[in-house]
């Protein structure tokens, strides 16, 4: 009976492989999926054409590719908030979490937004899978904290949806972030103190409309 189990790969191919998807993310960052090609990928790569069709299919499989490696990294900081935690320390937790990301992560972060602009076509079973229950069981712990009087009134999907806003900004518009406050650590770090503080100010008011 032939041996049917997929082969382990070689450092060699490991190693183009990873050179294949680094390149395609640049690709892909700056130009969407529509507006990147193989040549463009085969180019930043500095392979040819033939030996990226060797480890993908094609353009599409490279895509997919980067968008499930990129979902787990997107989940992570919110799966670490801790119901039996101090509310507004987690909820802050996160919001340096996702600064932190913009920072090190911008390319990821504008593939993702990227395919979210075109409707999601690839990542709409990741978000309906993964992203919806993570976000649902998430806003109910924050619904929890606010019903014991441990939060002020407030939405936890659109608190939720205002973080992403906020601090994927800075990695969706790096370019106009970088002319108006060119990028060293005193800007990130009055950045993330900002973004912080709006958030920190929020959580703690004791008014409510």
């Amino acid at each position: 009976m032939p041996d049917t189990a997929p082969r382990k790969m070689s450092r060699i191919q490991q190693r183009n492989r990873h050179r294949i998807l680094d390149a395609a993310l640049d690709v892909f960052s700056k130009h969407g999926y529509r507006g990147a090609t193989l040549d463009q990928i085969a180019a930043a790569s500095g392979m040819s054409k033939p030996n990226i069709l060797y480890y993908f299919e094609g353009k599409e499989a490279i895509h997919v590719a980067l968008l499930s490696a990129l979902m787990s990294e997107w989940l992570a900081p919110l799966e670490t908030m801790d119901a039996q935690g101090d509310p507004v320390s987690e909820i802050l937790g996160y919001v340096e979490r996702k600064m932190e990301m913009s920072r090190a992560y911008p390319r990821e972060s504008r593939l993702f937004a990227n395919e979210i602009i075109q409707g999601a076509p690839r990542m709409k079973p990741h978000l309906e899978r993964d992203l919806k229950p993570l976000f649902d069981a998430n806003c109910a712990v924050i619904q929890e904290w606010i019903d014991a009087g441990r939060l002020p009134t407030l939405d936890p999907q659109h608190l939720i949806m205002s973080i992403w806003a906020m601090t994927q900004h800075y990695a969706d518009f790096e370019a106009q972030v970088q002319v108006l406050m060119p990028g060293d650590d005193d800007s990130w770090d009055r950045a993330n103190a900002h973004v912080t503080g709006m958030f920190r100010t929020l959580l703690t008011s004791n008014t409510a409309d």
